[in-house]
């Protein structure tokens, strides 16, 4: 039976880049259904996995053992009933009528997904993977990131990453990078048929360590090709985290290999691993400058900086002083309202935000203030997502907010927060922050404790593998849309459980040898 779940397992996990594909999300049955396709097939998944995981007797008698587990899911269920009743519509006060499309069912949802991974993680620490099962799964899912990207990219058939200026596809390939001015970054940025663009470059940034590890593990032609291939999808994503990323990736990768070599003396040289490595170096530090990444730099600020100009910002803000100081009460508030409907794109503020997120409708004095802040602000999305949750937060004007939060539907429907930690504190609070996220901090620190401790946690993969974990969180903090995203927290999940499982395998190893 432990064969057959790590089986399961390897092929459920395998399976999350085509859960991942655009279509699911944007095709006709996402209109459709309450919930993607993706969702309900993972929640099966991870319930076919428990079941034939505890349908082993040992496996029951070590959860019982374990009351540090079992307090915790008596917490979370505590905490569940809490949440669920604090954000209820009667114990809500918005500005909004429609309560921000608050919806306990789709709450309950949410909960259960967050629930996901941590039984997988869970699960994965006691299925006793070999190294080269879990470099078989690595590879697997580098590949069919990557190449996806990078093919699309090549036949100029690929979703453009920048979906939001009425773009869908790109335009050009990367040849075009070099040989044309023409075309604005959002053109030339790809993301294969993938959904989000910021999701598969943290999973990418994630991967990444743990690719370069096999090519020095296990030196061959399909290593070489990942490893290349894997380096042109994070530059073609035209993200930061895509493009920075990989070269923190290769810097870090790096130090941490010369102190094993050097320091700690537990790995070899392998010349031709460090010659591909810094040719691949070589020639992404020649692609970078020319990526859409670096296009986008000077492009949404020159582009703000003309909007302003054809419409007059100047004008229009006199115009509307003029105006404010003339009207009161009701009056005063359509002539703002009609300002903001007619202006919000010459201030280059986002659609879905004064539109949708937080209605100017319902809060003009609010977008005023915006309109009036610097054009550096109204650019930075994220700075606006937190003030937008903020004024929520403020109208509800209710203490409880901050350890059980406003919920992730409201969260979601206002603006999803492009700042993983940050965005859970709004919609799960203090209490359901450190329940859900929590778990990954104190397991990172976990695998960091024993590889101080002992020797045999200090292995090479063991190092590695607290690199892309770290570099995962890092990326979830910096660019969001990781730590909710179902594709890349059931991956990290797996790779903890591994590291996990070789760190409880190395103890049991030590006490052996002991007695």
């Amino acid at each position: 039976m432990q064969k057959k779940v790590n089986r399961v397992l390897f092929w459920f996990i395998l399976i999350q880049p085509f859960l991942e594909l655009d279509w699911f999300y944007k095709g006709p049955l996402s209109t459709i259904l309450p919930f993607t396709i993706p969702t309900i097939i993972r929640i099966v998944g991870v319930f076919i996995v428990f079941l034939m995981y505890f349908s082993q007797k040992y496996n029951w008698q070590r959860i019982r053992k374990q009351w540090w587990v079992l307090s915790y899911i008596i917490l979370l269920l505590i905490y569940i009933i809490l949440h669920l009743y604090h954000v209820r519509p009667a114990n809500f006060h918005a500005v909004d009528p429609n309560g921000y499309g608050y919806s306990t069912f789709g709450e309950i949802f949410y909960l259960l997904r967050m629930l996901l991974p941590i039984i997988i993680l869970y699960i994965s620490r006691y299925t006793n993977f070999s190294e080269k099962q879990f470099e078989h799964l690595i590879q697997a899912l580098s590949g069919l990131f990557s190449l996806t990207i990078v093919i699309t990219n090549l036949f100029v058939v690929s979703l453009t990453a920048y979906g939001s200026y009425g773009v869908r596809w790109i335009h050009a390939n990367i040849f075009s990078w070099f040989t044309s001015n023409n075309y604005a970054y959002f053109e030339l940025a790809s993301k294969g048929f993938f959904y989000l663009a910021n999701t598969i470059s943290a999973i990418l940034f994630f991967l990444m360590p743990l690719m370069l590890y096999f090519l020095y593990k296990d030196f061959k032609v399909l290593n070489i090709i990942l490893v290349i291939a894997q380096a042109l999808a994070m530059l073609m994503l035209g993200t930061k985290v895509g493009a920075y990323g990989l070269f923190i990736d290769f810097i870090v990768f790096i130090i941490f290999y010369l102190i094993h070599l050097f320091v700690l003396k537990n790995i070899k040289v392998n010349k031709k691993f460090l010659i591909t490595i810094l040719l691949v170096i070589v020639g992404s530090s020649i692609i970078v400058p020319h990526s859409p990444m670096f296009r986008r730099n000077t492009y949404d600020i020159g582009v703000a900086d003309n909007r302003g100009k054809k419409a007059n910002i100047k004008k229009n803000d006199d115009v509307l002083k003029k105006d404010l100081k003339k009207y009161k009460g009701a009056k005063r508030e359509k002539v703002l309202k009609h300002f903001i409907k007619k202006h919000y794109y010459a201030y280059s503020l986002k659609k879905g935000f004064v539109m949708k997120g937080y209605s100017y409708k319902y809060d003009p004095d609010f977008w005023l203030t915006v309109m009036q802040s610097p054009i550096n602000e109204r650019l930075n999305y994220r700075h606006l997502e937190i003030k937008m949750l903020n004024k929520v937060v403020n109208n509800n004007n209710n203490k409880y907010d901050k350890f059980l939060g406003i919920s992730y539907i409201r969260e979601n429907n206002i603006f999803p927060l492009e700042r993983d930690f940050l965005a859970q504190y709004y919609s799960l609070g203090i209490v359901g922050a450190l329940l859900f996220l929590g778990v990954y901090i104190y397991e990172l620190f976990y695998l960091l404790y024993y590889w101080f401790k002992s020797k045999e946690n200090r292995q090479f993969i063991n190092t590695i593998i607290l690199i892309a974990l770290g570099f995962i969180l890092v990326a979830a903090f910096y660019s969001g849309n990781v730590m909710d995203y179902l594709t890349a927290t059931l991956i990290m999940a797996f790779v903890y459980g591994y590291g996990l499982q070789l760190v409880d395998h190395a103890n049991k190893s030590k006490k052996l040898n002991k007695s």
